[in-house]
């Protein structure tokens, strides 16, 4: 991070930065890298592409600041944007910047040992009601009618997967090209529209520390698009597996018994949303399909030289798992 590019580009924006400017790297996470930014009177969150081994859309800060800039106001709770830097002219990388939002980030099993029990169950339960809000918001009402292309978008989202696999594959594995071809042939008839998250998890939000059963934002818009919700809510119970600790790298406090089990959170936003779960194996084994690429996809960038570390190289360990259970998925929803 230039500190001294940030804060020309925020005087440039018309943010006033009073005293020195300090900038840290908050950890968590190896998509965009996220930094803290504070003067002596205000704090911003900074985010920006990671440096080495770029997937075409895996890290669009436009796709994050449009997202997150429309949703102001709305029934989801995200952080006030600041300012985008669209061409990169102050980092070399395209930036986003928005206000710091206090509260508790709950990313590895230690941070979750802080909640009592019925603060894990509150907590978890409002995730899935600010999801199943998410999904009834109306693109065209918050200027997000062009924000994607739903129609479509599952066969995309399998296509997508498979070219993104090629892109960072660091091994052949079988079992990719079979449950290609297996999504493929199963794709639905028909399936729902609206805006999707694409990476929601606990640790993807901000509680309020006094009240965790009460999310103050949610962050990490970059896979964001307009598509169908039931991609987000699988993506959301198949993260509940252990092998996505390989992923993150840690004990998540996504894959802890103390959370729901998968079905129930997928009951839980049934019942919160109304919506009906069809076809629900197919969109288990896409999630496993897309989790076991962005496993993939980790140790590639490690192998680049990411400097994201030892644990970055082991990501792929995940994926023959997550490829296997997209397998099973598919399997039992055939029969």
């Amino acid at each position: 991070m230039d500190i001294g590019a940030l804060e020309l580009f925020l005087r440039a924006q018309g943010v006033e930065v009073r005293g020195e400017l300090r900038v840290e790297l908050i950890s968590g996470g190896r998509s965009n890298l996220t930094f803290a930014a504070a003067d002596d009177v205000s704090r911003w969150v900074v985010r920006r592409p990671p440096v080495a081994g770029l997937t075409p859309s895996a890290h669009d800060m436009a796709r994050e600041y449009t997202v997150t800039d429309a949703l102001q106001g709305s029934a989801v709770p995200v952080a006030k944007t600041v300012a985008f830097d669209a061409q990169g002219t102050a980092l070399g990388a395209p930036m986003t910047v928005v206000e710091f939002v206090d509260g508790l980030v709950i990313r590895d099993q230690d941070d979750l040992a802080t909640l009592t029990d019925s603060q894990v169950a509150a907590s978890v339960a409002e995730l899935v009601r600010v999801l199943a809000r998410l999904h009834e918001i109306d693109p065209h009402a918050v200027g997000l009618d062009k924000f994607g292309r739903p129609a479509g978008f599952v066969e995309r989202q399998v296509n997508l997967w498979a070219s993104q696999w090629d892109r960072v594959k660091t091994r052949e594995l079988p079992d990719v090209a079979v449950l290609h071809a297996a999504l493929s042939e199963a794709v639905p008839r028909e399936s729902s529209a609206s805006i999707v998250h694409g990476d929601f998890r606990i640790d993807n939000t901000i509680l309020d520390a006094a009240d965790p059963g009460r999310v103050r934002a949610v962050v990490d818009w970059e896979m964001s698009t307009l598509g169908d919700p039931l991609t987000d809510v699988a993506l959301m119970c198949v993260y509940r597996s252990p092998v996505f600790d390989l992923v993150l790298g840690s004990s998540a406090a996504w894959t802890s018994d103390r959370m729901p089990t998968a079905d129930t959170l997928a009951q839980t936003y049934a019942t919160a949303s109304g919506r009906d779960l069809g076809d629900w194996g197919f969109y288990l084994a896409l999630a496993n399909f897309k989790l076991g690429v962005i496993g993939e996809g980790i140790t590639h960038r490690a192998l680049q030289g990411s400097g994201a570390g030892a644990a970055a190289e082991r990501a792929a360990e995940a994926t023959p798992e997550f490829m296997a259970a997209g397998l099973r998925a598919l399997k039992g929803h055939r029969q």
